[in-house]
């Protein structure tokens, strides 16, 4: 399925991609990197198309990530696109994330594809940047503080344990698995929005309060009023990635789906804005101290 436009406050065009229920995060990580081979060489579609033996919707299928990769396929083009010692290391890379079973691939009856898709991404950013005005970002959840959120949209108790260990096993992978740096800006507002009830409440702030001390995750506190005209009504998230990886993207998420805007000057208009925000929070002495005055309100 192609970008399609999506309209914005001030009326300009940002290319979205809605996503397939079956579209793997790793394979258009892979179909991204293999139309960059090959809009750098300045090459179409139609001259790629009989190297795979197919058509051009097969190449063009392939670069949206929208059919999985086959190995044959992807060293072919790689070979006909004579790529060079670099590139070629990062499409064994891709190629064997797209082939190989991720491990949130086990949560899949609960998970949408939407979401799938950022937790892949996730994985190979250098740089994760999230702002969330109703609750804390899913990355930080506590588990009675993720149940309690859960509990509001699920009723299968079997469905609510299983999304509720996706997250805690979303954390750890990020936190454990590997060195993204993570920022999560977070409205004060969330502060006072007790979900599970105090007791909930207050772990899950104490926990906050323990991932502030950690040197690669920071998070900061949005007080009320500090960024009006640049605090986005929805939640979002930016991801950097490193300099062989994937072009950078925002993650912007509503009620029935996600959308990933992926055009450049739209993803820094954002960027621009998320940085505006980062100016206004607190520091982290002064976002400890929010987070600590919450806890003693429920205490």
């Amino acid at each position: 399925m192609p970008a399609v436009p999506h309209s914005q406050p001030d009326g300009q065009d940002a290319v979205v991609t809605h996503l397939h229920p079956g579209r793997e995060a790793s394979n258009i990580m892979l179909g991204e990197f293999l139309r960059q081979c090959r809009e750098e060489r300045r090459l179409n579609q139609s001259d790629l198309a009989y190297v795979i033996r197919g058509s051009v919707s097969k190449i063009s299928r392939l670069e949206r990530g929208e059919s999985p990769a086959k190995r044959r396929d992807v060293m072919d083009l790689a070979d006909f696109m004579c790529l060079g010692a670099e590139e070629r290391r990062t499409i064994e890379q891709l190629l064997e994330q797209a082939l190989d079973r991720a491990w949130y691939q086990q949560f899949s009856d609960v998970t949408p594809s939407y979401l799938k898709r950022l937790i892949a991404l996730e994985g190979s950013a250098s740089h994760i940047m999230t702002y969330e005005s109703q609750v804390v970002p899913g990355v930080l959840h506590t588990p009675a503080y993720s149940r309690s959120l859960v509990e509001k949209v699920m009723v299968n108790e079997r469905d609510v344990e299983r999304t509720v260990a996706l997250r805690l096993q979303r954390q750890t992978a990020l936190r454990w698995g590997n060195t993204v740096r993570l920022t999560a800006l977070i409205d004060e507002g969330v502060l006072k929005r007790p979900w599970g009830g105090p007791e909930a409440m207050c772990e899950q702030l104490e926990h906050l309060l323990r991932v502030m001390e950690e040197s690669r995750w920071n998070v900061r506190i949005v007080p009320f009023g500090a960024a009006e005209g640049f605090i986005p009504p929805y939640p979002m998230t930016q991801l950097e990635f490193p300099s062989e990886g994937p072009a950078d993207l925002v993650y912007v998420e509503g009620i029935t789906g996600a959308e990933y805007i992926t055009k450049p000057e739209l993803v820094d208009r954002y960027r621009r804005d998320l940085h505006q925000v980062h100016v206004a929070a607190l520091d982290r002495t002064g976002s400890a101290e929010k987070i600590r005055e919450a806890i003693k309100s429920y205490a």
